[in-house]
């Protein structure tokens, strides 16, 4: 059975965690998409760890992690994670694999990319990662693929010290390369989760263009860089936080007013831990937006959702939720393509009484309290869309699941 996870945001949902978390019933996880620009987080037994290239199920002594077609990888960075896992004692010997069509990330790219974001007359806000680059030449077909790394022809068209780099890291990933394609066909009984990055907001399609990644974050995407064909994901699943969150520029209709709203930003970015896990800047903070979420749920197929950070809200009186926007003399609950509506689109706002109860120790919905389960019930009916999981904290046994997602 094939499971996707994605971002149903715009990123930094949780993913690594719930990737983490059901990683228990997998065989296989396979990132699909992005590079080091990613941030996922873990915390297990009370020790945090950061993955940035890594597949989330790595953790897992009995799992294969494979970093998939999609995915623009970074050998320098990509060793120094894997060194960063064996010094913790996390043997990663023969477990991490990577796609012989993934694309490489070159070091002047990262300068590159930094000086492209500069130009611009409205910087996107890039991590500086050299990833857009690296999918810009992907498309330009200029790029190098781990299949292209010892093709003598190709890399003469490279610079000198392109060819140096890759002369340091050849041999080790020659030895974790693998034509996804015929290993998972060989593996098609097992059970596989794939994993997103970013966010379905951050996806170069569905986002909110330009302000997007350069990589398919959406779940179309699990097909592409998961190396499946699509009738072959059997359930997807689409995380977000009991509120929004966005790192970088762009639109962001439901962010707090940071006039008088202020208090309640600091209030959830310090609660939530909403720092970036690559580059560490404070993450914008809002309401959670309905009409995005139900966006998300379309455009994905997505069958069941996954709630995270509902307990930042546990000592609020009162919470809020947009479900509609005002843009001009309009009312909209269609989540819009255009950047200028966007920008000026106020929130219409639905408020709930808060639970004022701690949820970190709660293990099902019953044990919930009845306003923290009315406001999962409303966003249900809202986006058409079970909540099948629920997480209540950063553990992996502050999670519970009302729907298991590994039954067809």
């Amino acid at each position: 059975m094939n499971v996707v996870v994605i971002g149903a945001q715009w990123g930094d949902e949780g993913k690594g965690k719930i990737v983490d978390y059901l990683a228990d019933k997998a065989q296989i996880i396979v990132r699909f998409s992005g590079g080091a620009n990613a941030g996922h987080t873990l915390v297990i037994e009370g020790e945090q760890y950061a993955l940035h290239l890594i597949p989330s199920g790595v953790m897992y002594a009995d799992k294969t992690v494979i970093l998939g077609a999609g995915m623009v990888i970074d050998p320098e960075a990509l060793f120094v994670e894997l060194k960063m896992l064996e010094d913790r004692g996390i043997d990663c010997a023969g477990r991490v694999l990577i796609s012989d069509r993934a694309h490489i990330v070159l070091p002047r790219y990262r300068a590159l990319d930094l000086k492209r974001d500069a130009e611009r007359k409205k910087p996107i806000g890039v991590t500086g990662r050299g990833i857009g680059i690296t999918y810009s030449m992907k498309s330009e077909r200029d790029g190098i693929r781990m299949a292209d790394i010892s093709w003598a022809e190709r890399l003469e068209t490279l610079e000198p010290e392109d060819r140096v780099f890759l002369d340091k890291y050849r041999d080790r990933l020659e030895a974790m390369s693998v034509d996804l394609t015929a290993y998972l066909a060989v593996h098609k009984n097992a059970q596989i989760l794939f994993e997103g990055a970013q966010g379905t907001l951050l996806d170069l399609d569905l986002g909110t263009y330009p302000y997007v990644s350069s990589g398919m974050s959406c779940a179309a995407g699990a097909a592409i860089g998961g190396c499946v064909g699509p009738r072959n994901l059997d359930r997807i699943l689409g995380v977000f936080k009991a509120y929004s969150t966005r790192v970088g520029n762009g639109p962001f209709p439901s962010e707090f007013d940071a006039n008088s709203e202020d208090a309640l930003c600091r209030f959830v970015r310090e609660t939530g831990r909403e720092y970036g896990v690559t580059t560490g800047r404070p993450r914008r903070c809002g309401y959670l937006d309905l009409v995005a979420l139900r966006y998300a749920c379309r455009t994905n197929s997505i069958d069941s959702l996954v709630m995270t950070h509902l307990d930042v809200y546990d000592t609020l009186d009162e919470i809020k939720a947009c479900v509609a926007y005002k843009i001009g003399d309009k009312i909209v609950e269609d989540f819009p393509s255009s950047i200028e509506a966007l920008n000026v689109a106020t929130p219409i706002l639905r408020t709930f009484p808060g639970w004022k109860r701690e949820l970190k120790n709660m293990r099902d919905y019953k044990s919930l309290p009845v306003e923290a389960r009315d406001y999962i019930d409303f966003i249900e009916g809202y986006c058409e869309t079970e909540i099948g999981v629920v997480s209540v904290g950063y553990e992996r046994k502050d999670t519970f699941i009302r729907k298991n997602p590994w039954t067809r």
